[in-house]
């Protein structure tokens, strides 16, 4: 399987590499809706509820670029249908595009949450972070499932764009819940770890959408 494995992800990052399609335009607009924040809203800092809300509306939106390019090159180069013709495991497949999105948004959150903390924040997040990187990592990981459940579904649709937005957007919800009321005692500077139900229900929930891919995956990407 590893071998299957690497060949693919050397290929998508290859590919991302070259045309540089998905990465520059999710920084660009995480980062742009910063500061559309940081100037409109009548406000010298944000913290709580606030914040947290402006932080994950901005990392889930920015996601759905990223999902919508998944699929892009393989379907318009043919690369899918010669994936379906090697004798390569479909959830080789579905492990190599979830790792992808998932480096497109590790990449997303180095840039965009420290422009956040600059534009947005006002005292440093210190102790937080450790407990705001898990929750982000916790999120990715269902964001990531929905990207590529969605992608591979709207992959062949004329209106793909929209598609996954209409579709991508509900079943993000749980996770943009989850993640911003889990964030938001963090982005408030308090002193106690987010309420444990937060990280378990993200969890819960990747776990089900794990399952889910990987039962429904084979059907998405057949003709």
């Amino acid at each position: 399987m590893s071998g299957p494995l690497s060949a693919i992800l050397r290929k998508e990052l290859r590919l991302e590499l070259r045309s540089l399609a998905a990465l520059p335009a999710m920084l660009l607009f995480a980062v742009s809706l910063f500061v559309l924040a940081h100037f409109t809203l009548n406000r010298s800092v944000l913290e709580g509820d606030l914040a947290s809300g402006v932080l994950w509306i901005a990392l889930l939106l920015a996601a759905l670029l990223g999902a919508n390019r998944l699929f892009v090159a393989d379907v318009e180069q043919g690369g899918l249908e010669g994936l379906m013709l090697a004798p390569v495991q479909r959830s080789v497949l579905l492990l190599a595009k979830v790792i992808v999105m998932l480096v497109f948004l590790v990449a997303l959150e180095l840039v965009a949450v420290p422009a956040f903390a600059v534009l947005l924040l006002g005292p440093p997040l210190g102790p937080s972070l450790g407990w705001l990187t898990a929750l982000l990592a916790l999120a990715d990981i269902g964001i990531a499932l929905v990207a590529v459940l969605v992608s591979a579904l709207a992959s062949r649709t004329r209106a793909r764009d929209l598609f996954v937005a209409l579709i991508g957007l509900p079943l993000m919800l749980p996770i943009a819940i989850g993640a911003a009321r889990g964030s938001a005692p963090l982005l408030a500077f308090a002193a106690h770890a987010p309420a444990a139900r937060w990280p378990l229900m993200i969890g819960l929930y990747d776990l089900i959408l794990g399952l889910i891919a990987f039962a429904l995956f084979d059907f998405l990407v057949e003709e």
